[in-house]
């Protein structure tokens, strides 16, 4: 990294620092996540140069695919084959609140494949990219989809937390520091499962070895607890210093339609983990974060922040990757069939300077 980069990241650690610091005085689960991120938020909406390299994030969600990885145990491995009926139920839960989101997307004046490409929860790359080559609007795809899992992560902590009636995370049975050298393998594991194509490749490559030690009864990864904090911040910081450049007059607009998407996700997918609670037992808190549309890594993490049972959350939204990551060629292909050359100009509206007359008349015919 060059000076510049080296100075936006201290910027950005350092307003991490200072706000996970105020959020901890409150109690508030994941304060060490939520603080630097709403902080960096913050601060890339006044202007302030801040990034977090993708390389820092990566080794940081290695470090928790070695936490989750490290937590699975025979006999949680045994109740796999219990979970076919809540993976069922997460799919179909994740169909039904991807067409919820679409319709209210494009009611907010989106074009049919940017609405669809915008509700998916999960794969955020992978969906920012080919839906555009399906003719979507990438920024409002992208923009989309970060919110969503920005106000996700927002939302939950204090809603468990009042929930729970206002208390912290118990930490008084963390297992002991142990498998802190696994660590040092995290420069061969990343590398490596981006060359197998793994699914979020940061996270899953170091989770698949970290559960087979585990398994093996080998070494069980276990970071101190200032390591977890420390995993909190930069994560927070990373998600924070995306959105910069944007005012907040712009952010407000946004995430007005994106909190009602949200809402609308987080609605339709709580009434299937309700589901999943009568039908199988599952704790509610556990079935409702397990189906959460927020991303695999921040859930995860606020599962283990919580005491959530982590494995079955990490299971079920590994599970909706990879279903996602194999139906995006028939997404893509539906799209492609059904938007003809005259409806991707009309698309194109959204996003480049054309005529008004012609933009209106491409959209009469789109219809």
């Amino acid at each position: 990294m060059d000076n510049d980069q080296w100075k936006s990241l201290a910027v950005s650690l350092a307003l991490g620092v200072a706000g996970g610091s105020l959020f901890q005085l409150t109690g508030m689960p994941l304060a060490w996540m939520l603080g630097p991120l709403v902080a960096n938020l913050l601060g890339a909406m006044a202007g302030l140069t801040l990034a977090v390299p993708e390389r820092l994030r990566s080794l940081f969600l290695g470090v928790l695919g070695l936490t989750l990885g490290a937590r699975v145990s025979p006999e949680l491995v045994s109740h796999l084959a219990s979970w076919w009926l809540s993976g069922t139920l997460l799919l179909l839960g994740v169909l039904a609140s991807t067409l919820a989101c679409a319709a209210w997307y494009r009611r907010c004046g989106f074009d049919a494949t940017s609405a669809w490409f915008a509700s998916v929860p999960g794969v955020l790359t992978a969906m920012v990219i080919i839906g555009e080559r399906s003719g979507g609007d990438a920024q409002r795809i992208a923009v989309a989809q970060s919110l969503r899992v920005l106000l996700v992560i927002l939302i939950l902590p204090p809603l468990y937390w009042l929930l729970e009636g206002g208390g912290g995370a118990d930490r008084v049975g963390d297992p002991p520091v142990s498998g802190l050298w696994l660590v040092l393998t995290l420069p061969l594991l990343l590398p490596l499962g981006r060359r197998l194509r793994l699914p979020n490749a940061a996270l899953l490559g170091p989770l698949l070895v970290a559960m087979a030690l585990s398994l093996a009864e080998v070494v069980r990864f276990a970071p101190p607890i200032w390591g977890t904090d420390v995993m909190q911040l930069v994560l927070g910081c990373a998600i924070g210093a995306r959105f910069k450049g944007l005012s907040p007059a712009r952010l407000a607009g946004l995430m007005g339609q994106s909190g009602i998407a949200t809402l609308i996700a987080l609605a339709v997918l709580g009434g299937f983990a309700e589901v999943i609670h009568q039908a199988m037992g599952v704790p509610r808190d556990v079935a409702f974060l397990a189906l959460a549309p927020g991303g695999i890594g921040e859930m995860a993490l606020l599962a283990v922040a919580l005491d959530l049972d982590p494995v079955f959350v990490a299971f079920h939204h590994l599970l909706r990757m990879i279903v996602l990551m194999l139906a995006l060629p028939l997404m893509v292909r539906h799209f492609r069939a059904a938007t003809s050359p005259l409806v991707r100009a009309a698309t194109r509206c959204y996003s480049v300077r054309l005529d008004h007359a012609k933009c209106l008349k491409f959209k009469r015919l789109a219809r």
